[in-house]
C-alpha cells in the first residue's frame, strides 16, 4: 500500500541535532576563553560547567593596534545531546493529512502518486512548469498530501515550492500546521531565510508561531556565517519572549549570549543591551547563572565608551554574594573599565590580586596600567611598566609598543619617543602605521618638519599610505610654504581612490592657496568642497569671501546634488554587485543602502572609497565626526529623488532586477566596480563576477556583451545567484579591461594569477568549478552564503 503508516510521522516532535556550541560567525584568535553552563535536564534548570583554562593572546591588525578580546565558550562533550533533548521537549502542532486510500476517485490517486514520485526529481523551473499542468484537478489537500510525502522524504526544498506554488492559486486556505512543520524542517537544515520566509507568513495571518518555530530558526540564524544574521537571531528571540510569551530553553539562552560576545569587544560592544536582555531573561526564567556569564556582562560593560560603574559594581556583588570568586578574566576587564576612567586607585588594587591569581600576568593588563597613568599626567610611570613588561615577558608586544609611543609622543618626549620607534622597526612586529602617525603628529605640533619629512618617507618605505599620515605630511607642508610640493601631495590624495580627500586635507590647502594670493587655485577648492558638502573653517570665510568678490561672485552656497559620470558608472557597477535601494510609498524619493562584509580585506578599502565618493548624498547620521572614525560598514544616503532612475532600473517593485538595457552600460568602470564589489579571485587565479536578481534572458545579455568585446565566459546558476567566471586567457583580457579603475590597494588582491594561467591546459580551464553543468543541488542553494560557490 502506498505511503501506508504515513499518518504517524505526524505525531513527529522535530529535534535539532547540531551541538549547543554553536558558532556562528568565523572565529578570530580568540584572548578570553570562558565556558558557559551545561543545559541540564529539565525541569531542574541550573547550569554547571567545567573549569576551563584562560588564553591569553595578542594579534596585529591594519586598522588596530592590536585585536580586542574575545570571548570563546567552551561546552563539553555530550551538549549536542543536551540542545536534542531540548528540542524534543518542544512540541509542535500536529499536522493532519488524509491517507492516500481515503482519496475517492482511482484517477486521482494515480495522479497524486506520480506527483510525489516526479516533483522531487526536478528543479523548481520544471517543478512549477508540472504543477501548472494539474490546476485543472488539483486542489489544497492534494497539494498538501504531495507536500507532506516530500517532507517525510526530506526532500524539504520540494515541500517548499509546492508550498509556494499553493499560495498563488485561488483555493489556497493557510494551514498554520503544515507551515509550522515546514518551517521547522527548513530551519532544522540551516535554511534560514526560507524558515525566516514562513515564519513571516504565520505572522502575516495573525497567529503566533509555536515555540519550537522560534527555537529552530534562531538556531538556524545563529549557525550562519552570514553579516546581519546574529542581529536577526536577537530580534527573533525578543519576539519569542515579547511576542510569543515563551521562557527559552537554558540551550537557546547560552547559544545567542555566546554570539553576542564571540567577536573582538570593540566590535561587539554595542551588543550590550542584548547582552543584558538575555542576562535578565535567565534571571527571570530562576536559571542558577554561572561565573562565565558574569564574566562576558563585565567584559562587554568594559569595551562601552562610558563606563557604567555601577553597573560593574552591581554585577561584582551579585557574583560576591553567589560565593563566586573573581576570576583573572574579570579582572583584566576591571583595570580595562577603570583605567579609563583614570581611576589608578581601583587599577592598582585589581592589579595587586590579578598578581596573586593563578595563570600568569596577561600583557594587556600591563598595557591598561600605561594608559591610567598616562591619563593623570604620568608619562614616565607609562615608561617604567613598558619596561617591566619586557622583563616579565621577555619581549613587548605590538599593543605595548602603541600605546607607550603614543604616550610618549603626547607627552612630547622627543627623544624616548624616537628610541622606542627604532626599538619598534627593529623588532619586526606589525602594523607600525599607528605609531607613525603619533610620531609625526609629535614633530607636526613641534615644527620639527625636516624630521617629519624624513619620517613620511621612512613611513612610505615600510607601510601602505593613508589619508591620515598624508594629511599631516600635507599639513607641515603648507607650514613651511612648500606650496608646490603640497599641491602635488593634495593631488595626488585627490586622484588615489584608496587615499582620497577630507575636509581637513581640504581646508588646508585652501588656507594655503588663500596666504599665497593663489586664488584662481583657491576657488577650484572651493568648489570641490561645495560639491562634496565638506565644512569650510569659519576663520577661512573671510578671506574665501574676499577672493570671490575679486570677481564679482558672490559667496556660493552648496550646489545643488548631482552624480557625477564617474559616480554614475560606480552606482551600476555597486548595484551589480548586490547594492540595495528603499523607495517611499509614493515612489518618489529613493534611499541608497550602502553594506559591506566586516570581514572582507577588499571591502574594508572598498567601503572607504565609496564613503568618499558620496560623501555629499551621504545621510547626516551617517557621516563620521572625525576623519580618523572608522567608516562603518553600513550607510545610507539620504531620500532624494535624483535616484529614481536607478530604483526603477534595478528596483522597480522593491526586489532586484537587471535592466533591460544593461548591455549598454557595461563599461570598464561598471565592470570594475561590479568587481570588487561582487566579484571573486578563485585559488587557480581565474576571475568570477556575482549577479543577483537576474534571469537567464538577462544573463544571456550580458554575456553577448562580453563576447562582443571578445571575452568567453561561462555561467552557473547558484541558487537565487549567477556566477559569470572568466577562466585562462580570458581572465587576463577582463583584467585588462577593468585594471585602470581598481584601486590601487587592491590590484594585488584582485588580479588573476599571471603564471598559473599561463601554466594551464585547456582541459584544466574546462574543469574549473564544472559551469556547464547543471545539477539538482544547484537549484537547493539559496541559503548558501554568496561568498561560497
Amino acid at each position: 500500500m502506498l505511503f501506508h503508516g504515513y499518518r504517524a510521522h505526524h505525531h513527529y516532535a522535530p529535534t535539532l541535532t547540531l551541538p549547543l556550541p554553536l558558532s556562528p560567525l568565523p572565529h578570530r584568535r580568540h584572548l578570553l576563553n570562558l565556558s558557559l553552563p551545561r543545559s541540564p535536564r529539565p525541569p531542574r534548570r541550573l547550569s554547571v560547567a567545567a573549569s576551563t583554562d584562560q588564553l591569553w593572546a595578542v594579534k596585529g591588525s591594519e586598522e588596530r593596534a592590536a585585536e580586542d578580546e574575545c570571548i570563546e565558550f567552551s561546552f563539553e562533550a555530550g551538549d549536542e545531546e543536551a540542545a536534542a533533548r531540548d528540542l524534543k521537549h518542544l512540541e509542535g502542532p500536529r499536522a493532519e493529512v488524509k491517507e492516500l486510500e481515503e482519496v475517492p476517485e482511482q484517477w486521482r490517486r494515480s495522479k497524486i502518486a506520480w506527483l510525489c514520485k516526479e516533483l522531487p526529481a526536478h528543479k523548481s523551473g520544471t517543478l512549477v512548469r508540472i504543477l501548472n499542468g494539474q490546476r485543472k484537478w488539483i486542489v489544497q489537500e492534494d497539494a498538501l498530501y504531495v507536500a507532506h510525502h516530500c517532507m517525510r522524504i526530506r526532500e524539504n526544498e520540494t515541500a517548499f515550492r509546492v508550498y509556494k506554488w499553493m499560495m498563488q492559486r485561488p483555493w489556497y486556505q493557510f494551514d498554520f500546521d503544515f507551515i509550522t512543520k515546514l518551517a521547522d524542517y527548513m530551519g532544522k537544515e540551516r535554511k534560514f531565510s526560507k524558515c525566516r520566509e514562513l515564519f513571516d507568513d504565520i505572522i502575516k495571518q495573525g497567529r503566533v508561531p509555536s515555540e519550537s518555530t522560534f527555537h529552530i530558526l534562531i538556531v538556524a540564524y545563529l549557525s550562519a556565517p552570514v553579516q546581519g544574521c546574529l542581529e536577526e537571531a536577537c530580534g527573533i528571540y525578543n519576539k519569542m519572549i515579547q511576542l510569543g510569551g515563551y521562557k527559552p530553553r537554558l540551550s537557546l539562552h547560552n547559544s545567542l549570549f555566546k554570539a553576542l560576545v564571540s567577536k573582538p569587544g570593540g566590535s561587539c560592544k554595542h551588543h550590550l543591551k542584548q547582552a543584558e536582555f538575555v542576562f535578565h531573561n535567565l534571571v527571570t526564567c530562576g536559571l542558577e547563572i554561572h561565573k562565565d556569564v558574569y564574566t562576558g556582562l563585565i567584559w562587554l560593560h568594559s569595551y562601552q565608551d562610558t563606563i557604567d560603574r555601577g553597573r560593574i559594581i552591581e554585577l561584582r556583588e551579585e557574583m560576591h554574594k553567589a560565593q563566586i570568586e573573581e576570576s583573572r578574566d574579570v579582572l583584566v576587564s576591571i583595570l580595562r573599565a577603570y583605567s579609563k576612567e583614570g581611576d589608578v586607585e581601583e587599577v592598582e588594587r585589581n592589579w595587586v590580586k590579578l598578581v596573586e591569581s593563578d595563570g600568569g600576568i596577561p600583557s594587556q593588563a600591563l598595557v591598561y596600567r600605561m594608559e591610567v597613568y598616562a591619563k593623570v599626567g604620568e608619562p614616565m610611570k607609562s615608561l617604567d611598566i613598558f619596561r617591566e613588561m619586557e622583563r616579565i615577558k621577555g619581549a613587548a608586544n605590538v599593543v605595548a609598543y602603541h600605546t607607550v609611543i603614543e604616550i610618549m609622543a603626547k607627552a612630547q618626549i622627543v627623544e624616548t619617543t624616537e628610541t622606542l620607534m627604532d626599538e619598534f622597526v627593529n623588532s619586526g612586529l606589525k602594523p607600525l602605521m599607528p605609531s607613525y602617525i603619533e610620531l609625526m603628529s609629535m614633530y607636526l605640533n613641534l615644527d620639527l618638519h625636516e624630521k617629519l619629512e624624513a619620517t613620511f618617507m621612512q613611513c612610505l618605505q615600510r607601510c601602505r599610505s593613508n589619508r591620515t599620515i598624508c594629511n599631516i605630511y600635507l599639513e607641515s607642508l603648507v607650514k613651511t610654504g612648500s606650496l608646490d610640493k603640497a599641491s602635488e601631495i593634495f593631488n595626488q590624495m585627490l586622484n588615489n581612490g584608496a587615499i582620497g580627500i577630507s575636509s581637513r586635507s581640504c581646508n588646508t590647502i585652501l588656507c594655503a592657496y588663500l596666504d599665497s594670493g593663489e586664488f584662481i587655485e583657491a576657488e577650484k577648492i572651493y568648489d570641490l568642497m561645495c560639491e562634496k558638502k565638506f565644512d569650510i573653517d569659519p576663520p577661512l570665510m573671510e578671506k574665501v569671501d574676499y577672493a570671490l568678490s575679486l570677481k564679482r561672485k558672490v559667496v556660493k552656497k552648496p550646489i545643488s546634488l548631482k552624480l557625477s559620470k564617474e559616480q554614475r558608472e560606480i552606482l551600476v557597477g555597486l548595484l551589480l554587485g548586490g547594492l540595495q535601494m528603499e523607495s517611499d510609498e509614493g515612489r518618489k524619493n529613493h534611499v541608497i543602502h550602502f553594506e559591506f562584509d566586516d570581514d572582507s580585506t577588499i571591502h574594508s578599502v572598498l567601503r572607504r572609497h565609496i564613503y568618499d565618493e558620496y560623501h555629499e548624498w551621504l545621510h547626516p547620521a551617517c557621516r563620521t565626526k572625525d576623519e580618523s572614525e572608522e567608516v562603518p560598514c553600513r550607510f545610507s544616503t539620504v531620500a532624494h529623488s535624483y535616484f529614481e532612475f536607478y530604483a526603477d532600473q534595478f528596483w522597480p517593485k522593491g526586489r532586484p532586477v537587471i535592466p533591460k538595457l544593461i548591455h549598454r552600460w557595461l563599461s570598464p568602470c561598471v565592470l570594475a566596480y561590479w568587481y570588487m564589489s561582487g566579484g571573486h579571485r578563485t585559488s587557480s587565479g581565474d576571475l568570477l563576477l556575482k549577479l543577483k536578481g537576474a534571469n537567464r534572458e538577462d544573463v544571456e545579455r550580458i554575456v553577448k556583451t562580453f563576447k562582443a568585446k571578445s571575452l568567453d565566459c561561462k555561467v552557473k546558476k547558484k541558487g537565487r545567484v549567477f556566477w559569470i567566471g572568466f577562466f585562462g586567457s580570458d581572465s587576463l583580457l577582463f583584467w585588462k579591461l577593468m585594471e585602470p579603475y581598481i584601486l590601487d590597494d587592491l590590484k594585488e588582491l584582485l588580479m588573476p594569477d599571471v603564471q598559473v594561467l599561463e601554466n594551464e591546459t585547456v582541459e584544466d580551464q574546462n574543469q574549473h568549478m564544472n559551469f556547464d553543468s547543471d545539477s539538482d543541488s544547484d537549484g537547493r542553494a539559496s541559503d548558501v552564503s554568496d561568498n561560497e560557490i
